[in-house]
């Protein structure tokens, strides 16, 4: 849908995207969307039909946005899969100095959606399942064999480590540092 919005509809979803994402889902009503984008409740409505509806949106919208920077990114490093892989967590880091100072948006959500009914609940687990595959095809890609599943779920475990410690602030260079462990752990794959 985010592809196709109308500019009343894109005004709802940057609205929502900018108040969901700052001050956590379950607090924002569609007042303070429809007011904040200039449009009435109606509109909004309109153009999503639920507040659920809107929250999926949000999320799609943020993922394609994501992937949309993400991607030049690990082109530009070049075809050696460890050079790519420290791509990830340096575009990862720039993400977050710009968009992300409250730490990642899907985590964010699934702490307030937990529930696998929920329609939001497919696109947060599906973008963690994207960035495990893409995790997956750098591992198979450096020759890591039959560690290249467990080799995948680790470099993923260090990236959310990353996403969380970097949102929370608690640790200094947290991308720096995951991306130096997933590098050095994939390099002690595949000798």
């Amino acid at each position: 849908m985010t592809t196709t919005l109308t500019p009343k509809a894109r005004a709802v979803l940057t609205a929502a995207s900018e108040l969901f994402y700052a001050q956590g889902i379950h607090a924002v009503g569609v007042d303070a969307i429809a007011e904040r984008a200039g449009v009435t409740k109606k509109t909004l409505y309109d153009r999503f039909g639920s507040k659920d509806r809107l929250v999926v949106e949000y999320l799609r919208d943020r993922d394609a946005q994501w992937r949309t920077f993400l991607d030049p990114r690990i082109e530009a490093a070049g075809p050696v899969p460890a050079q790519r892989l420290a791509a990830i967590f340096d575009a990862s880091a720039e993400w977050a100095a710009e968009r992300g100072t409250k730490g990642c948006g899907m985590v964010n959500a699934h702490a307030e959606i937990s529930d696998p009914d929920h329609p939001a609940y497919r696109v947060i687990v599906g973008q963690k399942q994207w960035m495990l595959r893409l995790f997956r095809e750098l591992a198979e890609a450096a020759g890591a064999g039959d560690q290249t599943e467990s080799l995948a779920e680790e470099i993923l475990l260090l990236h959310e480590g990353a996403l969380v410690a970097a949102g929370i602030g608690v640790l200094p260079d947290a991308f720096a540092r995951a991306r130096d462990l997933a590098v050095s752990r994939l390099a002690a794959a595949v000798r």
